[in-house]
């Protein structure tokens, strides 16, 4: 007899069926319009290939502790022991570099992508333990959007406008004229939600604006980057140049005198500096289409005639995350605010700015009312953080100083790393580099379901369990669902949910009762549901079914809204609604910035060479390389499911050119590659599209890092063997993996397969 079990994942809703305790088939959410087809590889979860199984430790770091060889690490075979065991160590060193060193020498990993749940949320349960005993060293922002946030909170005093506050799509399809699209605006980003999403909707969205007629003008180097079938104008811009075609088509706007001058006077600060710097007034160089064309890629006569348009008709600026993650890339998001306020068309429907649409689900969807369920991580004991991209960094420079958001702070001294639920062998830069600087920490303890590359170079190894084999709920304020996830099968091997991991170490640690406040599983699960219900009621008057009910049907409605217009308000009445900028204005010219003077962040929205671009490459032959998010798995996750194994070819990741390209460089299609620079060096399969600018090269990220040989060749194609490691700015300190350039080439030895290669590795490491 099958069993129906109502579940959620990243890429949405959906039913396991279950038979025997196996898990047979997957049925999408029935009020899914367009549910992502990942979530039928989420049977791969079940099977114990490359799951963590039971507890390990490195033999190297049991017999001689945090004085043992860590360059055993990801060498060194693992030694079985039990959870009493390997707690109880855990335990003794949380307690020993606490004493030691300061609880700042801790450093509690980054965010995970393990799970949608908000119960069995690992990196938020492990925050919740550590600040129990002393706190620890924390991130801030993320890899995806980091830039992005910390300029638009000084220039627009939140990062409402990137994080699914900016206005709804429903109001763009309602409204707005011409739609501008910098980088991607599709479904294949869309697919994810961070706390889980019941409905998919960009590609709805999409067709509405194609319905009403919308002109839909895209910018990116890559034509997927709008699904098929949408009809839009494709503009492939050279990568890292958006900012100039922005500041160009904002410079054009008042060369002509059509800027909306009282927009300017009354909702902005320091717009007589930025207009001095289109005019040239600061550089003697004139911002228009005649400068941007050849740092762009572009046509002078095509944004002379766009720069008309988006004045004469209601114009939306949409700007993917994808643009802040280069280097200088605050200028991005600032320079497309700029460009909104010369239009003066922010705070009306259809019009302004947006940041985000499409790189998750829930941006722009209908917007969650009630405080969506979260667990609650204590409150912090110190204040010690870094910059979320910044990990090498810390590992290499304890007691050096760093900038953020204009603050001097300091590198803790990391001695023990615990990382949970995360991979950053897959989401960082200059991988290598972060191997050199992992050999730094004491002692590193990996608590994840999977055997990431990241699990095999640790010293403690948890198996924790995946969500199919435990209790939880998602939601999300970026989702108008609460969704129930029931448990489907049994942990696999010795897994253990991650609750259950840390109240093992909390137990040990002494304050068992602090972390589980006398719940258990399902009363933490009833509990967080009714803070949101109970919060729907009291402020939207609005009833959510009981807990009971809920847990039955497998989901509930939030209340929510689908028409928002962003800084409507403010528009209205700037004093009234002033923001919590440094003048309660829309900052285009900051005096902060100004008195900062930091060479790679101007106190106006600017245009700056990054380190690498087309505009000075090597040789003609160098190519930049674009690493996104691939349709088949979300970052490392379900690397081997099967919607990801389709996109693959010869066993390999494919990596997408230009066909001009790759007849000047020797390629075929179907051919095995290699990409290097001074980094690093990886294998791909080529695939020869025209879809791709010519110039520029695509390689999906998530590929699990599998370095070979003295020379450290990458055989898997994880591309962030090659991309850059250094911050987009001092001020923000971001992620600046899309300023990349690489060299490209036939290979001619012979590789193995990439996944038969990491699995007999994993057997010698694990026997």
């Amino acid at each position: 007899m099958i069993k129906r079990v109502p579940h959620c994942s990243h890429w949405g809703a959906y039913t396991l069926l279950v038979e025997d305790g196996s898990i047979v088939g997957v049925e999408p959410f029935a009020l899914d319009p367009d549910p992502s087809p990942i979530i039928h590889s989420v049977k791969e979860w079940a099977s114990p290939r490359r799951r963590v199984l039971k507890p390990l430790v490195r033999k190297g770091w049991l017999d001689k502790r945090e004085n043992s060889d860590r360059s055993g690490r990801g060498r060194e075979r693992f030694v079985e022991v039990d959870w009493d065991t390997v707690t109880g160590l855990i335990a003794d060193e949380i307690r020993r570099v606490s004493a030691q060193f300061g609880n700042a020498s801790i450093f509690g990993g980054s965010y995970g992508w393990t799970n949608c749940g908000r119960f069995h949320h690992a990196s938020s349960l492990l925050r919740r333990m550590l600040n129990l005993v002393g706190g620890y060293t924390a991130h801030v922002d993320t890899y995806s959007v980091a830039a992005g946030p910390v300029i638009l909170r000084h220039t627009l005093g939140n990062e409402d406008a990137c994080n699914g506050k900016a206005s709804s799509l429903e109001t763009i399809a309602q409204h707005t004229d011409t739609l501008l699209v910098f980088g991607a605006l599709t479904p294949r980003t869309a697919q994810s939600e961070a706390g889980g999403i019941g409905p998919h909707l960009v590609q709805s969205y999409l067709d509405k604006i194609t319905r009403r007629g919308a002109k839909i003008i895209h910018i990116s180097p890559l034509r997927d980057d709008l699904p098929e079938g949408t009809p839009a104008d494709w503009w492939p811009i050279r990568p890292n140049t958006d900012t100039a075609l922005m500041l160009g088509l904002a410079g054009e706007i008042v060369k002509a005198g059509r800027h909306d001058t009282d927009f300017l006077a009354r909702c902005t600060s320091g717009s007589d500096k930025f207009l001095a710097y289109l005019k040239g007034s600061s550089d003697g160089v004139v911002k228009d289409a005649a400068w941007a064309a050849p740092i762009t890629g572009l046509e002078r006569q095509q944004i002379v005639e766009l720069s008309r348009r988006l004045v004469d008709t209601r114009s939306m600026l949409s700007v993917s995350w994808s643009l802040q993650r280069a280097h200088h890339g605050e200028h991005a998001f600032w320079a497309a605010l700029g460009l909104a306020a010369v239009l003066g068309q922010i705070g009306l429907p259809g019009g302004g700015v947006g940041y985000g649409y499409g790189s998750l689900g829930g941006v722009g969807a209908p917007m969650n009312l009630s405080k969506p369920p979260a667990m609650s991580q204590l409150n912090k004991p110190i204040d010690s953080f870094i910059p979320v991209a910044r990990i090498t960094d810390m590992l290499l420079n304890p007691g050096q100083p760093f900038t953020y958001q204009g603050e001097t702070r300091t590198y803790p001294d990391t001695r023990l790393v615990y990382w949970t639920g995360g991979n950053p062998y897959h989401h960082h830069q200059d991988l290598n580099r972060l191997a050199r600087a992992w050999m730094r920490p004491e002692t590193i303890i990996v608590q994840d379901p999977m055997f990431t590359a990241t699990a095999r170079r640790a010293d403690i190894v948890l198996p924790a369990s995946t969500s199919l084999e435990r209790n939880d709920l998602a939601g999300n304020w970026r989702s108008n669902y609460v969704l129930a996830m029931h448990k489907a099968i049994e942990p696999l091997g010795q897994s253990r949910p991650d609750f259950e991991i840390y109240k093992a170490i909390a137990e040990q640690l002494g304050v068992v009762d602090g972390f589980t406040e006398g719940r258990s599983e399902m009363d933490w699960i009833a509990y967080l549901y009714n803070q949101t219900r109970d919060d729907a009621a009291a402020r939207h008057g609005f009833e959510m079914p009981d807990f009971e009910t809920f847990w039955q049907t497998g989901h509930a409605v939030c209340p929510s809204t689908d028409q928002h217009t962003y800084l409507a308000k403010y528009r209205e009445d700037p004093q009234q609604h002033a923001l919590k900028t440094e003048s309660g204005k829309i900052v285009l010219g900051s005096q902060t910035l100004d008195r900062l003077g930091y060479d790679d962040c101007p106190a106006t929205p600017t245009w700056m060479e990054p380190v690498e671009w087309l505009g000075k490459a090597a040789s003609p032959r160098q190519l930049h390389l674009i690493s996104h998010q691939p349709a088949g798995r979300l970052h490392s996750q379900l690397e081997t499911g099967p919607a990801s194994l389709a996109l693959k070819r010869n066993g390999r990741e494919q990596a997408r050119l230009h066909p001009a390209d790759a007849q000047a460089l020797g390629i075929l299609d179907g051919q095995t590659i290699r990409l290097w620079n001074a980094r690093g060096a990886c294998l791909a399969t080529a695939q020869v599209a025209d879809s791709v600018r010519q110039g520029v090269i695509v390689l999906p990220t998530g590929a699990w890092f599998l370095p070979t040989g003295e020379d450290g060749l990458d055989i898997s194609g994880n591309p962030n063997v090659l991309t850059v490691d250094i911050p987009t700015s001092k001020f923000g300190q971001g992620c600046a993996a899309h300023t990349c350039l690489v060299n490209v080439e036939p290979y001619q030895g012979s590789a193995p397969d990439a996944m038969q290669a990491y699995d007999a590795e994993l057997a010698e490491l694990t026997a």
